[in-house]
């Protein structure tokens, strides 16, 4: 009773305060898309929860992303193409087809993703995981969506975002492919990557996701008015959730309970930082 209770209030907050957030905006088009990232969520766990399934949890984050960008882009269309908007908007719906794809894939592949393995059973604890699917796409894409609703501005400083996303992104693709090649090689069997990218950092993927982001907010920046400049807080929401609350921390207890007996793991972990240095 006590964590139905504690589920409930954790889907509630995550609701307020993404609504609060999409409010304190002063668009009606923003506000009106971080509501609709809440009911297409709650309406695709009906399906989830019938059939407990998490398969298409993942895919669900893709639809919502591109349904937001589509509804903001075209709500606030004027009669000029606004190429500011355009490319933005191309970069989002791009990164979420290929991450909702890649997970997706991944969990089929897999037959299950296990962190639902047990979220599924309970009927408030996987409804408060599909809230908080619909809080990230709110709270990640409230910079892109408020700025887009302003109209993109094409400067130094949103060409400077646009460069950086491009190197976020690359670094993402470039990981993801790299450990996949290497998981699909059979000498790799129960081995850990250390090679590539995995080389330097133990979530490149997760850098590049942190670093994409930071790219769409600084696009985002000469677009915003004083009063919104709080969305900027995407990029760090992101690397709040990749490195505190999911991603991260989950990967590296996983991977101790692995490998954590053998030495060159433990060697690995202690030259190699999580992301970058100090990170």
């Amino acid at each position: 009773m006590k964590k139905n209770l504690y589920f409930i209030t954790g889907s509630t907050i995550a609701f307020l305060v993404s609504i609060g957030l999409g409010i304190s905006t002063g668009i009606e088009e923003v506000r009106n898309a971080v509501f609709l990232s809440f009911i297409i969520h709650w309406i695709l766990f009906i399906p989830a929860y019938i059939m407990k399934t998490e398969k298409f949890y993942d895919i669900s984050g893709t639809f919502t992303y591109i349904t937001l960008i589509f509804y903001v882009f075209f709500s606030s269309m004027k009669s000029q193409i606004n190429y500011g908007n355009v490319i933005t908007s191309i970069f989002i719906i791009f990164w979420s087809i290929r991450l909702g794809t890649f997970l997706f894939n991944r969990i089929k592949k897999a037959g299950e993703d296990k962190r639902f393995r047990e979220i599924k059973k309970s009927f408030s604890w996987f409804f408060m995981a599909w809230t908080f699917s619909g809080m990230w796409v709110a709270i990640c894409s409230l910079c892109a969506l408020t700025a887009i609703a302003n109209g993109i501005q094409i400067n130094t400083i949103s060409i400077t975002g646009i460069l950086i996303f491009i190197f976020g992104i690359s670094i993402e693709i470039i990981a993801d492919l790299q450990k996949t090649n290497f998981r699909k090689n059979p000498v790799n069997k129960d081995k850990f990557i250390r090679t590539g990218l995995w080389k330097y950092s133990r979530h490149p993927n997760y850098l590049g996701e942190i670093i994409l982001w930071i790219g769409i907010a600084i696009i985002s920046l000469p677009s915003l008015e004083l009063r919104q400049m709080f969305t900027l807080i995407s990029p760090l929401f992101t690397y709040i959730l990749l490195t505190r609350i999911s991603g991260i921390n989950l990967l590296e207890k996983s991977g101790d309970e692995k490998w954590g007996h053998r030495e060159d793991y433990r060697l690995y972990k202690k030259e190699t930082p999580r992301l970058i240095m100090f990170l």
